[in-house]
């Protein structure tokens, strides 16, 4: 239930701090007194549109936080936590306006969204007045109060769950369809493909080792003459290693004639000789790590240039690409080989989910025409008291069983029909603006706690309705009272001495200064037996007048 309710510099409120407890209160005052004011700053706190006219005049921002006592269970907590905002177990909504139009929201101080506020607010406090235009006038919202109303939560639930099941077997059908029907249209293409891919036989990494591998053989081409020649040079007719060899053998008979003469020239002869033997081996280990088969050249880039001109055939980035695109195009052939076997057990799947949701939904349906009745007959109950004798209450009920939802196959509004003889129509279009208000009052009576908010406030819904009709508006707030919080602006003393607690909202001058301000303060005993007989007698408050408010609560208490 709304604990409390702060607001500051809202139109005519300076400083305003307000405690409700459960059961009924009603606010009450003279026309003008600021009644509006605390809807208004109300409506602000729970997403509502913002206005800068609502800040004081001087002002450069108002501000209102609501509190709210509420069950771990609320769903305002799985809300909070699906959009992970931190609790614990409190809530408090503030919204900050600013004269320039602009709001901020915070939900426990945690600045969020105007919307999220307005998700919030929605399932915490129901604001019904004469010309209220959402709640129970909501006719999107009619088939979900039905469900609340007989109980059929759970099984709309399962309905939904039915229908998701059958609408995810109709994505994978229509999906696999799709995949069917394209693979069928380049079916040649593909097969083609796959035949010539598969014929290449495509290796990750293959492009490089390719090209590697031919620049090594072309680059060899180039300098094995070369090193050929160098070679011949070396090991050939004209190689100066055996001349050297067979010079440095006679110098070394003859050294002995001379000692110590040829040492030096023999020891350079000896150094000279080792390294052209050392450069003959070189070159010859060189040649033949250049030999190459001009063949294996041929075949390289035959592979080579075949990758490549399947890279452009094919319009992939390189040859390592063509490993995958092999792959998929094997699938696509594959899901058009196999795929008729799957679309068959989908076509089942899909097919049984569907019959599964027509059964459930068509159960629920014949529930919810069931539970119609009963919602008709308990409103119907609420009329005559108040005033309503000739008026029918309908529950519009259309069922399509092509026309399917996650709701169901229902199409659920609430009429009326105010007079016999009268065309019924949706309650909104058909009531005016005092049997609108009636109306809503007999149908949250008939709903009590199924499919309500903690907290109804009713705004003048007892206008231009005489004593009886008050009185009975009085006595059902009260009984609602009993199962939510009831807040109610009235104008009816009936009404009023129904409370548990009375309200009372003034605007008086402020000292000092040339303007005035609202004010609301607690009343009961003899001050709120006053308040009553100023409803009862107007200005000039008589004896009389306060006789029969003492009457009123008396009988409020009986």
């Amino acid at each position: 239930m709304l604990a409390s309710i702060s607001i500051r510099d809202i139109v005519l409120i300076d400083r305003l701090d307000l405690e409700f407890g459960s059961g009924m209160t009603v606010l009450t005052g003279e026309t003008g007194a600021g009644k509006s004011i605390l809807l208004d700053s109300l409506s602000l706190a729970l997403g509502g549109r913002g206005d800068g006219g609502l800040v004081r005049a001087g002002q450069k921002q108002g501000q209102v936080v609501a509190m709210f006592d509420l069950p771990p269970s609320h769903p305002a907590f799985a809300v909070l936590e699906e959009q992970g905002l931190s609790h614990d177990g409190d809530l408090v909504l503030r919204r900050v306006q600013n004269a320039d139009g602009r709001t901020r929201a915070f939900v426990n101080d945690q600045p969020v969204s105007a919307g999220l506020l307005r998700e919030v607010g929605e399932g915490l406090i129901e604001i019904h007045g004469q010309h209220d235009d959402r709640a129970l006038v909501d006719a999107d919202l009619h088939r979900s109060l039905l469900d609340a109303f007989g109980g059929l939560q759970d099984q709309a639930q399962d309905v939904m769950r039915a229908y998701k099941g059958w609408r995810k077997a109709e994505k994978e059908l229509a999906r696999l369809q799709k995949t069917i029907e394209e693979a069928r249209a380049e079916a040649d293409y593909l097969g083609a493909s796959v035949e010539e891919l598969a014929a290449f036989s495509p290796i990750q990494g293959e492009e490089e080792e390719l090209a590697a591998k031919r620049t090594t053989m072309m680059q060899a081409e180039k300098i094995s003459g070369d090193l050929n020649e160098a070679f011949q040079a070396l090991d050939g007719h004209g190689s100066p290693i055996p001349v050297l060899a067979s010079m440095m053998r006679r110098l070394e008979r003859k050294s002995e004639q001379v000692p110590g003469l040829m040492d030096a020239p023999l020891e350079h002869l000896n150094l000279g000789l080792n390294a052209l033997e050392d450069a003959r081996s070189s070159l010859d280990e060189a040649l033949r790590q250049s030999d190459y088969d001009p063949r294996e050249l041929e075949q390289t880039e035959e592979r080579l240039f075949g990758m490549r001109a399947l890279v452009r055939k094919h319009k992939v980035q390189d040859g390592d690409a063509l490993v995958p695109l092999l792959e998929k195009m094997q699938a696509e052939l594959d899901a058009l080989d196999h795929g008729e076997e799957r679309l068959v057990a989908l076509e089942a799947q899909a097919l049984e989910s569907k019959g599964a949701y027509d059964d459930k939904a068509m159960a629920l349906s014949k529930e919810r025409q069931r539970i119609a009745g009963q919602l008709i007959d308990e409103v119907m109950a609420e009329l005559p008291s108040l005033k309503l004798e000739a008026a029918t209450f309908l529950v519009e009920f259309h069922a399509d069983a092509e026309q399917r939802s996650a709701d169901g196959i229902d199409q659920i509004e609430f009429w009326v029909q105010t007079n016999p003889g009268t065309r019924p129509g949706p309650m909104m279009k058909v009531a005016s603006g005092g049997e609108l208000s009636r109306f809503l009052l007999a149908l949250k009576v008939a709903m009590a706690d199924k499919g309500s908010a903690p907290t109804l406030v009713f705004d003048e819904i007892d206008t231009g309705v005489g004593g009886a009709v008050a009185e009975a508006i009085g006595r059902r707030l009260a009984r609602l009272a009993g199962s939510v919080q009831v807040l109610s602006v009235t104008h009816a003393p009936q009404v009023a001495s129904r409370a548990q607690s009375h309200m009372r909202i003034s605007k008086a001058a402020v000292e000092g200064e040339d303007r005035v301000a609202t004010a609301v303060i607690e009343i009961d005993g003899d001050h709120r037996e006053e308040e009553i007989a100023r409803m009862l007698a107007g200005a000039t408050i008589t004896q009389e007048a306060r006789a029969a408010a003492r009457q009123l609560l008396s009988g409020a208490e009986g």
